[in-house]
């Protein structure tokens, strides 16, 4: 779906991103990429680090999150900035959704 303009939620084939966490990867170019993650209670999004920078923001639910060792509690609305090389992770309090913004784009994901 490279440079597709219009990207339908129904249309986006659901993966395993770990378990009781389900990615949507949605639209996106070279430079930019958005990813819906929907996290069952409990689940957990490891701590890791990756070469892209990437904004997070909470569509729904109560997260625990870690950003190069600071914990935080986020809900609905909340966003948090994850620069390029910087370790995060988080544990879903509450089930939700998270939207990541990835710049450039996450070719693993593809």
């Amino acid at each position: 779906m490279l440079d597709e303009r219009w990207v339908f939620h129904d249309d986006v084939k659901a993966e395993q991103a770990g378990e009781g966490v389900i990615r949507r990867v949605l639209a996106y170019s070279r430079d930019l990429m958005c990813v819906e993650n929907t996290f069952e209670t409990g689940a957990v999004g490891k701590l890791h680090h990756h070469p892209h920078t990437q904004i997070t923001y909470v569509v729904s639910g109560v997260f625990e999150f870690e950003i190069d060792g600071e914990k935080k509690i986020v809900k609905a609305g909340d966003t948090m900035l994850k620069l390029n090389g910087v370790e995060h992770g988080c544990v879903c309090r509450e089930g939700g959704i998270l939207l990541d913004i990835f710049t450039p784009m996450r070719e693993d994901f593809v």
